[in-house]
């Protein structure tokens, strides 16, 4: 006998490929913040048990947390960048810079 079809609702909240409730933070930013939006859409859709939703919950705060930090990281890159005023390859200004409010013309 086959099975049913599956209902859109039932597809929509339970992915094929659920992010891990626990584990390692993903290798990348782009891993850890795609692991993270599927979280955020579990815990929208909703149809969890309470313990599922606590363990989403904590997942994603662990996958937030590990965003935040690769973000912070780029961001200190960056100013590090502009305070030496060299590029990655510390070979100096590369041209003129973007120009800031006020600085048209």
């Amino acid at each position: 006998m086959a099975s049913p079809p599956a209902d859109n609702a039932s597809a929509q909240r339970a992915p094929e490929n659920p992010p891990p409730a626990d584990g390692p933070v993903p290798g990348t930013y782009e891993q850890a913040r795609d692991q993270l939006t599927e979280v955020v859409h579990r815990l929208e859709a909703g149809g969890v048990s309470l313990e599922e939703s606590l363990a989403l919950w904590e997942r994603g705060e662990e996958l937030a947390d590990a965003c935040q930090q690769w973000l912070d990281g780029a961001r200190a890159r960056l100013d590090e960048v502009r305070t030496s005023g060299t590029g990655p390859q510390g070979s100096g200004p590369q041209g003129p810079g973007p120009q800031g409010p006020g600085e048209h013309g």
